[in-house]
């Protein structure tokens, strides 16, 4: 029998003893065991702190970016191995694509966001601030990747998934990973690691792998690492109290049980588009994965007066859900993970019944095709009725984590927001309605106990992702019994891996340190006008202070007319009593255009490919006639620019083929009395002198 390895540093072992076995949710053959006896896992942490983590600090946001999506590229050359043996967990091919390719998906996802950040092995985090009266004197804060290692604890219920989109929040901000899939499943886990060892994309100690039990690993974190666990509240709550966690102060990150649930509006009536969208998407949550999802649908609210036909509606879309072995392609609902979940399962149920009954389904029994309901770990889906959601404690309370779902009634859109929130938390909530009033009301009075609120009507259901589906740009987590956790979800995610540091300083000092140019700092002589610079010559600092402009009120006449813009206060016979200024002024677009016209040079062609947009604009002072304007023009802060990958070359556009990167400028438009009046950051889009094929 086949023994899963687990990969440590740097090699791929076997635990000791038989191990745990695992077996063919669908077939109930023993395929594999598992084990980590006898692995020293102070001594896998120390590798990842000691290996991983200074390679990966060593490397920008932008190569770190890079690697991910080099890496996605890999493992999709490689889908076939992986949905061959994903059938074996019970998802049948769509199942499948949501965990291999919805986890390679953040990959991608993630290495996306690369160009939020700088080139850099560390970033700026937020605005800046002046302390001091000659501007000698600012502070400002800065993320730098902990040095510690991620330990992933996750579920078995996306091997693949569950594995990739956490990982690849933490490798692009620089830390190395410890992966504890759910033993159950670890088979499809191990198959996808193996390929990404292989690869070699990865720097060594950037990922290990244990397949089985996690054994005495939390003992040894330190307050550098991070913890994230997905599972039960049970088991989350065990580990979150383990001591040395508690000792340390490890920040830990829980995603457990979530009782989400889905609200069909007052206004939605059978025949409407909302009604039919409703139905579709409570069937696809309880049947895809087989309900073993962690934002699955375990509460449905419906007005009172419709809830008998939408249940029988529910019913009558559930029974045409084929169910039996995920290889056969008429099959639409495939098995749970393995006989302890499908036991697990029905012994929740047994806890709902106490105030619920089952209105579809049986708990005991489910037609097959091209299946065994013995030895497989199959079930039926499930939908239950309970009339008194108010006052039965379990429903809001117990969570079935298959294919098992509650109706309840309500009278209000105030009542349905009350009762989502007997649930104490969740990874999501979707409301259905045409009424945008009534999805306003929910969603505001419902965002406090909800991680994510779906609004789904006819407008977006052909595009939406549906209610079971996290982006990896936004927020997964949930408040309360869902764990609390935001470590995934866009940028915010990725901070969850750095630390963040003040620093103070003088704005030169702050400027050299962070290769960012902050507000009086002192200037560089460019020794040519930075236009005529590539890329790689220029440097954050580079200024141009441009010659004067007097500003008269033809000038200011004659851009009236040519824009079209006659705001009063641009008008020399405008009565100014009551207004915020003294005479006719400028207008601040104009001042604007004079400042480009200042600094932008005369010459034909240039590194200098496009202007391509302003960041930021702003006017801190009135220019009226008479007053002389010149500009202090920096380089603010440079970024690279990947060169754009075309495979038709249909799709070729000019410049694709040209290496380049993005510059930030600040434009300073500055008076005769050297008060500011305006500030601007630009962007230019500049040539690399140095050209790759």
């Amino acid at each position: 029998m086949n023994k899963l390895e687990n990969y440590i540093s740097g090699r791929w072992v076997t635990g000791d003893g038989d191990g745990q076995l695992l077996y063919n949710a669908v077939t109930g053959e023993a395929i594999a065991s598992a084990s980590t006896k006898g692995l020293d896992f102070a001594s896998i942490l120390t590798y990842a702190r000691t290996t991983g983590n200074p390679a990966l600090r060593k490397m920008t946001f932008h190569e770190r970016g890079n690697m991910l999506k080099a890496l996605a590229l890999h493992l999709r050359k490689h889908l076939p191995k992986f949905y061959s043996v994903s059938y074996q967990t019970g998802a049948t091919k769509a199942d499948s694509w949501v965990d291999i390719e919805g986890g390679i998906g953040n990959l991608f996802a993630n290495a996306s966001l690369r160009r939020k950040f700088p080139d850099e092995v560390f970033c700026i985090d937020g605005e800046s601030h002046n302390f001091g009266k000659n501007n000698t004197f600012m502070g400002t804060h800065i993320l730098v990747p902990k040095e510690g290692v991620a330990v992933h604890i996750n579920a078995f219920n996306f091997p693949v998934w569950g594995m990739l989109e956490k990982i690849a929040v933490n490798l692009l901000a620089g830390m190395p990973a410890v992966v504890k899939p759910a033993t159950v499943t670890s088979y499809l886990t191990e198959a996808v690691v193996k390929e990404i060892i292989a690869s070699k994309i990865l720097p060594e100690g950037a990922l290990q792998l244990v397949c089985g039990s996690a054994g005495d690993m939390l003992n040894y974190v330190t307050s550098q690492d991070v913890v994230t666990f997905t599972g039960s509240a049970s088991t989350g709550l065990l580990l979150k109290s383990n001591e040395n966690i508690l000792r340390e102060n490890v920040p830990f990150n829980m995603e457990a049980d979530s009782l989400n649930c889905i609200v069909l509006g007052t206004d939605v009536e059978p025949g409407m588009p909302e009604w039919d969208i409703f139905v579709k998407e409570v069937r696809k949550e309880m049947t895809l994965k087989a309900g073993q999802r962690c934002t699955g649908i375990r509460r449905i609210f419906a007005p009172e007066n419709k809830i008998e036909e939408l249940w029988k509606a529910i019913s009558s879309s559930l029974s045409q859900t084929v169910i039996g072995n995920p290889l056969n392609e008429k099959v639409r609902m495939g098995s749970l993970a393995g006989e302890t979940q499908r036991k697990e399962v029905k012994e929740q149920v047994q806890k709902l019944l106490a105030s619920s009954q089952i209105i579809y389904g049986l708990l005991d029994s489910v037609d097959l095709v091209d299946a065994d309901a013995i030895k497989g770990a199959f079930m039926s889906p499930l939908l239950l009725m309970n009339d008194q959601p108010f006052t039965s404690k379990e429903v809001h309370e117990v969570e079935a984590f298959g294919p098992v779902s509650t109706i309840m009634p309500y009278k209000t859109t105030d009542e349905a927001i009350v009762l989502s929130k007997m649930g104490k938390g969740s990874l999501v909530t979707t409301i259905v309605t045409a009424d945008y009033n009534t999805a306003r009301t929910y969603v505001i009075g419902a965002a406090t106990h909800h991680g994510r609120i779906l609004v789904l009507n006819n407008e977006c259901a052909k595009e939406n992702t549906g209610h079971g589906s996290p982006l990896p740009l936004l927020v997964h987590g949930g408040p309360g019994r869902a764990g609390g956790g935001e470590e995934m979800g866009g940028i915010r995610g990725v901070k969850h891996y750095l630390q963040r540091t003040a620093l103070q300083g003088s704005p030169t000092t702050i400027t050299e340190i962070t290769n960012v140019y902050q507000p009086h700092a002192k200037g560089k002589d460019p020794g040519k006008h930075p236009f005529q610079k590539y890329f790689e010559e220029l440097q954050v600092g580079d200024q141009l202070i441009t010659e004067k402009r007097l500003i008269t009120s033809e000038d200011i006449d004659a851009f009236a007319d040519l824009s079209g813009d006659h705001f009063y206060a641009h008008i020399k016979t405008t009565d100014f009593t009551g207004t915020m200024f003294e005479r006719q002024v400028a207008h601040g677009y104009f001042i604007m255009s004079i400042a480009a016209g200042l600094f932008v040079d005369d010459y034909e062609i240039n590194p200098v490919l496009l202007n391509y947009g302003i960041d930021e604009l702003r006017f801190t002072k009135p220019v009226y006639p008479g007053a002389e304007i010149h500009i202090r023009f920096t380089c603010k802060e440079k970024l690279p620019n990947d060169k754009r990958i075309v495979e038709k070359p249909e799709d070729f556009k000019r410049g694709d083929d040209i290496d380049k990167g993005i510059v930030k400028w600040l434009v300073e438009m500055i008076d005769e009395t050297d008060e500011v009046t305006g500030v601007a950051t630009i962007l230019t889009m500049v040539k690399k002198k140095k050209q790759t094929s």
